[in-house]
């Protein structure tokens, strides 16, 4: 049956319209609808985007990439290191570094993120570009959600832009695209219109779908949004009537009794008011018997749950009032520090399979082959580390045959392993001709005493 990129705008509705209502919340619409009252004082703390923004930077801290050989061979060795420089020389070339950042933002936001991985014919190099979600819809088989056969993309361009990318002249200033991907077939419409099927040209569907936070046997994600949407409207709204309060009680209300007229009444600094006999004249504190201190307990309340259920402690923003050790500064930001590995959990899966379609295009096109591999996506730590202590714990376990250099580098944070042993081992092998060279000049010239660069010592 031929598809019909007209039902796509009725597609997925109630996913459409959480979007716009997380993309509002995050931008600091907060208060529900317009005011209904004249003057009336809308305070917005943006809490929803300031804990997006953190999350999301402690989750992005640091990010590398290894690819390890699946054979115990020095071709399947060299193979691999082919396909990890690859990897990065894509990753610089797209400038990745900022992309994804800025897509772990909007999945954050919206509860999905996308990438798009393509081969550009003009440059001859792979693209990686993010897709907007509010444009995509996947199908899937049956009940497994991890099993796509179809992605429609839809988007809007310009005429001109039309014309340059697909030889084709929309009738109007805009033009609405659909693209339609199965991993057999690739179909475009333009504003409904099919411009022809087509054979995949890459054997595979081109687009990394992933969820911020999985919910449960579905397949869109979960936005950090919902948990603290109430909680900040109501701390906007705590914060805006302390606001009136503190407003009122510096420009006093005098109230007067047993007065008809009040025209020659006024608040100002050495007033004389001539009131009538048994009258009474006062200002009306609002400050009074501590009124405003069960505001600000309440506020205070608003705050701390509003940390809870954003998994961000207020030690994640700098707020510490004691000194931690640092095994008492991660249980403080023990939530935290669970929530970045759920999402990393995640995210290692998006980024894997982003790295083999790359692997994939650049051996179709480029004849690279770079043979069977792993991929493993090498996290850095959350929290500030010592790296003294670290490194002195990686050599013992390194000694004792715990576990391998690699992994020690890896948990160090080096960025290639590989590379960076191989430096060492030229190092060390230079140190020892020239010790060698020492050696032999000191025994020629009846020199007894031990001519040893320290350097050459310290390795030996």
């Amino acid at each position: 049956m031929p598809f019909d990129p007209a039902v796509l705008p009725r597609l997925d509705q109630d996913r459409m319209r959480r979007y716009t209502e997380h993309l509002d919340l995050y931008n600091g619409l907060q208060w529900p609808g317009p005011s209904t009252r004249r003057q009336e004082r809308r305070l917005t703390f943006n809490y929803i985007k300031t804990a997006i923004d953190k999350v999301t930077s402690y989750l992005m801290g640091s990010l590398n990439f290894a690819v390890d050989p699946l054979e115990d061979t020095d071709p399947a060795r060299d193979k691999a290191r082919a396909a990890e420089k690859a990897i990065y020389q894509v990753y610089e070339a797209n400038n990745l570094s900022a992309l994804d950042f800025q897509t772990e933002i909007d999945a954050a936001i919206l509860g999905d993120g996308c990438y798009k991985v393509t081969w550009d014919p003009e440059e001859k190099q792979v693209r990686v570009t993010a897709p907007d979600p509010q444009g995509l819809f996947a199908w899937w088989r049956g009940d497994d959600p991890s099993r796509i056969w179809r992605i429609a993309s839809r988007y809007t361009l310009t005429a001109e832009e039309v014309e340059a990318l697909h030889q084709v002249k929309p009738t109007r200033d805009k033009a609405v695209l659909a693209e339609v991907w199965t991993p057999a077939t690739f179909e475009l419409f333009i504003d409904n219109a099919s411009q022809g099927e087509k054979p995949n040209p890459y054997g595979f569907i081109p687009f990394v779908l992933f969820p911020n936070l999985q919910e449960p046997k579905k397949f869109w994600g979960m936005s950090d949004i919902p948990p603290i949407t109430e909680t900040q409207k109501e701390l906007n709204r705590a914060l805006s009537q302390l606001s009136r309060i503190l407003e009122v009680s510096g420009n006093p209300i005098a109230v007067l009794e047993n007065v008809e007229s009040s025209e020659d009444i006024a608040v100002q600094p050495n007033a004389v008011w001539n009131i009538p006999e048994g009258a009474k004249a006062y200002l009306l504190d609002l400050l009074q018997g501590g009124g405003v201190r069960l505001h600000v307990d309440y506020i205070d309340l608003l705050y701390r749950t509003l940390h809870d259920l954003a998994e961000a402690p207020r030690a994640a923003f700098g707020g510490i009032e004691r000194e931690l050790s640092g095994v008492a500064l991660e249980i403080e930001l023990h939530p935290l520090l669970q929530k970045v590995k759920r999402k990393r959990t995640l995210r290692s899966a998006a980024y894997k399979r982003r790295n083999e379609m790359t692997l994939a295009l650049l051996g179709q096109y480029t004849s690279q082959e770079f043979g069977p591999v792993s991929h493993r996506i090498v996290w850095g730590a959350v929290l500030p580390q010592d790296t003294q202590r670290q490194a002195q714990n990686e050599q013992l376990l390194v000694q004792t045959g715990i576990h391998s250099r690699q992994l020690a580098m890896d948990n160090l944070g080096i960025q290639d392993p590989e590379k960076e042993f191989g430096r060492w081992m030229e190092e060390r092998k230079r140190i020892l001709e020239m010790n060698q060279a020492l050696r032999a000049r000191s025994t020629r010239g009846g020199d007894r005493e031990r001519a040893v660069a320290p350097e050459a010592e310290a390795v030996e």
